[in-house]
């Protein structure tokens, strides 16, 4: 059945149904679980910011993809993201290689983020529509939904993408993070917790019929 968490069918009766929305897919947050990755990230020594000035200077732009992982608690959605030990939040995903396509690289996280529960079931995300493009100007400090005019060398461009998870699976979280679900309520609400890129999720999702 389709939910009225989405703008879509959340319209009065006595609007038309805009018959072009999509569906999104959620399912329940019990259905996940969540556990250290089996395989830890080394520590680097040398400061972000370090490491991306010298990857810009041998490969260019940094171009990043993050995902919106959605499910839903009693009927409401919330968004999966991760919670770092400085207390700063992120969507799942990351950096692609030199030469890899967007939704290549997507999927290439997604399977180090997503393993099965159950291997008698069938384990499959889907990667959606492209929501959102965003702009670093520097190598760190904020990021901007569009390409500020005196910026004409970026450092990095990151890809947020539309992506409808499995019914069930278990997340592979590195230990420097925790996987929290967030719901939009508070994402709206607390943009100054969560960053922009966060705190616009329920906007994005809103042109979405959400199917539960």
């Amino acid at each position: 059945r389709t939910s009225k968490a989405g703008s879509c069918a959340a319209l009065p009766r006595h609007v038309p149904m805009d018959l072009d929305c999509k569906t999104w897919a959620l399912y329940p947050h019990s259905a996940y679980e969540s556990q250290q990755a089996a395989k830890p990230k080394p520590v680097k020594p040398d400061p972000l910011s370090i490491r991306r000035k010298r990857k810009y200077e041998s490969e260019g732009m940094r171009r990043s993809v993050r995902a919106i992982l959605m499910v839903h608690v009693h009927g409401h959605p919330h968004a999966m993201v991760l919670k770092a030990n400085d207390g700063g939040y992120k969507l799942p995903g990351g950096t692609l290689r030199p030469g890899e396509s967007e939704r290549d690289g997507l999927n290439r996280k997604l399977r180090q983020f997503i393993k099965n529960a159950d291997p008698s079931i069938l384990c499959e995300w889907k990667i959606g529509d492209l929501l959102a493009v965003w702009w670093c100007p520097g190598f760190e400090g904020a990021a901007f939904p569009y390409l500020p005019q005196h910026v004409t060398r970026p450092k990095e461009c990151t890809k947020v993408y539309q992506v409808t998870l499995p019914e069930q699976c278990v997340f592979s979280v590195q230990p420097q993070d925790t996987l929290v679900a967030v719901p939009f309520f508070d994402l709206f609400a607390e943009p100054q917790t969560y960053g922009p890129m966060l705190g616009e999720i329920p906007q994005l999702v809103s042109k979405y019929a959400i199917s539960l």
